[in-house]
């Protein structure tokens, strides 16, 4: 086996890029990178049993130049006994019908007919010709245009793509290289007229600005894979910890709601703090996954949500987060919530239940608890935050459980008169957005008595002369809200 073929099972090892009987969709231009690909893969195919598909795309920009191409990409795959799939598009009526710009729509149709090909032969694998050579003009292009690590890291030797993983086995070999083993081996090749046209950012890249930096750094090009390879293995590190995190820390449901205690962000290091503010963007919305690394309204946005989450004064913000998703700071519960306002988890319509017994359960779904009402033959010291005892004698029955109403006041213990509960919401810092799902139980006069996990009222305390005490008593409601 020569240099090549070792070299190149060497980056499949490294990478998983295939396994043994996989069978590989070639995507194959007829420049000499992708010539070059093809023709190594179909010299490991008897070794490693594979199944190699060449496939090409006219995009029907250069006329007979591409018709040629085409036909070029053809009899070598025959000459090699490939199957060989092609497509002819209409990109120039296709980019005028949707306004996109000539190389994102290329891309789409392009992806898309290789991935049709791989469905149609049952591949797992579609083989492109990136190299070196194109991975250190992503990283500089990057560069300059503003990136962060995930950016810098460059393309991926192997990367999910639906159902099938896109690999690029030539991703250390460098264009020079892959010239001389298609001169070498007599391998065909075209040389595409639009790659020397400095109508695009990457070929004025390849053209102008590498050969100029490399009159100050001979070996540019390799210290920008390296950078890239550097940045890959870090980047991969840096994400599968704010993976972890995501899973430990974030509470969520399906897709429409994270919640996020502010203490365990303050937890964790800057730059976990970002990627974990990301990958919570990322599970709600798929319009901010989309966003490409480094991006400058993305990174905006994430450090806007950040600092707003750990300002040290207790507060209540919000802001939009892009993407259908909305951040809310809620003094220590940070949220963020897809949807309209009202369905998203912020509003709870007026609901009431009535207690006509001294002893009762009653389940309010709403509020989350369960009113357990009994009668005990005194009251005690201390009951907690969830358990009041209130003397019965001097209640007004029935009693009422419901969310708050405007206007709702309390006569407070210790204070002459009576408080807002809505300021008391505020001086207790309860979430804005659990405001309006708080029980309250009031009397028949509609007196609030008490409001579980919060405040108890001044009316009706027990003393030494009650005899006739009354204990509500909380616990959560397993009753299922429809």
């Amino acid at each position: 086996m020569d240099d090549w073929l070792k070299r190149l099972l060497a980056f499949k090892e490294e990478h998983e890029l295939w396994h043994e009987g996989d069978c590989i969709v070639v995507a194959v231009s007829g420049g000499p990178d992708s010539m070059v690909m093809l023709h190594l893969l179909h010299a490991l195919s008897g070794a490693e049993q594979l199944r190699v598909v060449a496939a090409h795309v006219d995009h029907g920009f250069r006329g007979q130049e591409s018709k040629d191409e085409a036909e070029l990409v053809r009899s070598f795959a025959a000459k090699l006994g490939i199957p060989f799939e092609a497509t002819t598009l209409d990109m120039p009526s296709y980019i005028e019908a949707t306004g996109m710009n000539s190389q994102q729509a290329s891309r789409l149709k392009r992806y898309q007919f290789l991935h049709e090909v791989a469905d149609r032969y049952g591949a797992s694998r579609i083989a492109l010709a990136h190299h070196a050579d194109d991975q250190a003009e992503t990283v500089l292009m990057r560069l300059l245009r503003g990136t962060g690590t995930s950016g810098l890291a460059g393309i991926q030797a192997k990367r999910r793509d639906k159902n099938v993983e896109l690999i690029r086995p030539l991703l250390r070999i460098n264009k020079a290289e892959l010239t001389a083993y298609a001169e070498l081996h007599s391998i065909p090749y075209a040389i595409d007229s639009s790659n020397m046209k400095r109508d695009y950012f990457r070929n004025e890249l390849r053209l102008d600005v590498l050969p100029y930096l490399e009159q100050y750094n001979p070996q540019l090009s390799a210290s920008l894979n390296r950078l890239a390879e550097i940045a890959s293995v870090e980047d991969q590190w840096m994400q599968d910890e704010a993976s972890r995190a995501f899973e430990r820390l974030v509470s969520r449901s399906s897709g429409t709601f994270c919640e996020l205690r502010r203490a365990d962000l303050s937890s964790l290091p800057v730059a976990l703090q970002r990627r974990l503010i990301k990958l919570i963007l990322n599970y709600l919305s798929m319009e901010t996954a989309g966003l490409k690394p480094g991006d400058k309204a993305d990174f905006e946005r994430i450090e806007a949500i950040r600092h707003a989450a750990l300002a040290p004064s207790p507060t209540t913000w919000q802001t939009d987060a892009g993407g259908g998703v909305r951040f809310y700071r809620e003094y220590d519960r940070l949220r963020w919530l897809t949807g309209e306002p009202h369905l998203s988890h912020s509003y709870w319509p007026p609901y009431a239940y009535t207690i006509e017994a001294m002893d009762d359960v009653l389940d309010v779904p709403e509020g989350g608890l369960s009113f357990r009402l009994t009668n005990a033959v005194a009251a005690a010291d201390e009951r907690g935050r969830y358990c009041a005892d209130f003397d019965a004698d001097q209640l007004l029955f029935p009693l009422t459980v419901r969310n708050r109403r405007p206007g709702d006041r309390m006569s407070v213990i210790g204070l002459n008169g009576t408080k807002k509960v809505q300021d008391m919401f505020v001086d207790l810092k309860i979430p804005p957005s659990e405001r309006d799902r708080m029980p309250l139980v009031l009397d028949a006069a509609g007196q609030v008595l008490w409001i579980p996990g919060a405040r108890r009222s001044a009316i009706a305390l027990t003393g030494a002369g009650t005899t006739n005490v009354l204990r509500i008593q909380t616990v959560p409601c397993t009753m299922n809200l429809e």
